[in-house]
């Protein structure tokens, strides 16, 4: 079972002094790795008694992990994190009901969900944990810069980046899923039907799809201007009318960041290079990265 179904699975059994004590161990896992049983204690004003309750509840539930060393602490489980952003989504009347996982990646969780008027939409939960510290710091340059980062904030951050990347482009028509909230490392947007193009099935006009695919970043560029940063195969879905949608923002730069040509030529080299060796469509770097930068008529 997921984190996600155990998540789903609790959080009708939950009441309001389990989500406060979940709360202030998120809170306070900024500060220490194990939060100490004494500060929850404290934070929450309950007796000792309903704090033991409470946390024993937790534990059970694997929502929370015990730790006894030179002290007892707890830290939340991903399980717990995700009850978390689930509750306030549900709260918040943005998710009434949870379908089907659409997918399990090295740094998120993908599942179908409905809105409360019945809208399908995507819910993706980041999880930089999965991947080792080190790496994850190498990879993500928002996060370099930073010392002490747990894998709860790096996910969080990593949705912030992600849905606020959507909101720069999606009103600018790149065509990229319409953002619609987040919580914590939980994003929603729009539905996405189809296949990332490194499985899609067949692709009878390639030279079209590398067109859309540059047009699209150009548009990112000159009215967002914004670079993915992260564009290869694996993030562009192939829909059923062969039309395509450009997912996973979070490594986005703007177009003055200090590597912003290292960058975008990184991202167009990749495409390139799967259309040459995939489809043997040929184009010229330099051609393609010219035309990305040639200013777009009326541009607002």
């Amino acid at each position: 079972m997921s984190s996600v179904d155990i998540a789903i699975k609790t959080l009708n059994h939950l009441e309001p002094e389990d989500f406060r004590v979940l709360m202030i161990i998120e809170i306070d896992m900024s500060r220490h790795r194990y939060v100490p049983e004494d500060d929850i204690l404290r934070l929450s004003e309950f007796s000792t008694k309903q704090v033991k309750y409470r946390l024993d509840r937790l534990s059970r539930f694997r929502l929370i992990y015990r730790w006894a060393g030179s002290y007892v602490g707890y830290v939340l489980s991903t399980a717990g994190y995700d009850c978390l952003a689930i509750n306030a989504l549900v709260k918040a009347n943005i998710i009434e009901a949870f379908g089907k996982s659409l997918g399990v990646g090295k740094e998120s969780d993908v599942y179908d969900a409905l809105t409360p008027d019945g809208r399908r939409v995507v819910v993706k939960f980041h999880r930089l944990g999965r991947v080792s510290f080190r790496q994850t710091r190498r990879l993500r340059g928002y996060i370099a810069d930073r010392r002490h980062i747990s894998w709860l904030y790096q996910s969080r951050l990593a949705a912030e980046r992600e849905f606020e990347a959507l909101r720069r482009v999606y009103p600018h028509g790149v065509s990229v899923p319409e953002p619609i909230s987040h919580n914590r490392h939980v994003v929603v947007m729009d539905f996405i039907e189809g296949a990332e193009l490194y499985r899609a099935p067949e692709v009878p006009n390639p030279d079209e799809v590398l067109d859309e695919i540059l047009q699209n970043v150009r548009i990112a560029y000159q009215k967002a201007g914004v670079i993915h940063a992260d564009l290869s195969e694996f993030n562009v879905v192939l829909n059923p009318h062969f039309h395509i949608l450009i997912i996973d923002w979070p490594q986005f730069v703007t177009v003055d960041h200090p590597n912003a040509e290292v960058l975008l030529r990184r991202d167009i080299k990749n495409i390139l290079t799967f259309f040459k060796e995939r489809f043997n469509v040929e184009r010229d770097i330099y051609e393609a990265l010219e035309g990305i930068k040639k200013p777009l008529k009326n541009v607002k």
